[in-house]
């Protein structure tokens, strides 16, 4: 089957790693992540992820803790670098080759962010892991994935979550909410359908950037999606 896309970006939420555990790094799941990347990476596609912080840390919840805002977001930020660095070294235990590249300064750690660099690194075939978000508070990785992809050209963006796509209602508290196999950027604005942020979805309208909204916990499926299967919602146009 011909590969439909030659350079992604895959945004996984923090919630994704703790499986069943109501907090942190459930080791199954991290190890299940990174066996799917690396399905696409022996298929000689390109990939950048971003990965959120919310199994550690959320921002937006700061605000319960007695935190302002903006220490809040850095807190989610940090939470992220924890979350990038254990895929990192899952991955490198498949003996995919990586790089960990901050928003935020931590050169003990990870790589700055410079896009001639990061775009280099992916020509050469290293999964690249964006951590630390946009680096400023009041933005969430789902804008940091929107921004990324677009700097580094991906040809889309894969949004991995735990529903097989983009439904009328929640699937998990509707039981006769319908999905949409394909639907267009003002069909998810004007039918208030939660997606992404939408500081996130106006980028990828502006810049034309399309999303798969997808089942990442079913095996292979990432790998269907590169080589062309309709699996999950295409958002575009």
């Amino acid at each position: 089957m011909a590969q439909k896309f030659k350079r992604v970006l895959l945004k996984l939420s923090g919630e994704s790693l703790m499986g069943d555990k109501e907090f942190g790094i459930a080791q199954p799941m991290l190890e299940h992540y990174a066996q799917e990347i690396k399905k696409i990476v022996d298929q000689q596609i390109e990939i950048a992820v971003v990965i959120g912080g919310g199994n550690i840390f959320r921002g937006l919840d700061a605000k319960l803790s007695g935190i302002e805002r903006v220490t809040g977001d850095y807190m989610g930020m940090l939470a992220t670098v924890i979350n990038g660095l254990a895929l990192q070294s899952s991955l490198e235990n498949l003996g995919v080759f990586t790089r960990l590249i901050s928003a935020i300064g931590m050169d003990k750690i990870a790589e700055p962010y410079i896009r001639r660099r990061a775009i280099r690194h992916l020509e050469k075939k290293r999964v690249l892991i964006f951590v630390a978000g946009t680096g400023s508070p009041y933005f969430t990785t789902d804008s940091a994935a929107a921004l990324r992809a677009s700097e580094i050209s991906a040809d889309v963006i894969l949004k991995g979550t735990r529903v097989d796509g983009v439904y009328t209602a929640d699937p998990e508290k509707d039981p006769t909410a319908t999905k949409y196999h394909t639907v267009s950027f003002q069909e998810v604005i004007s039918g208030g359908l939660n997606i992404m942020d939408m500081t996130a979805f106006t980028m990828c309208q502006e810049n034309d950037m399309p999303i798969i909204v997808f089942d990442i916990n079913k095996p292979s499926n990432l790998l269907r999606i590169i080589q062309g299967e309709h699996i999950g919602t295409l958002v575009q146009g």
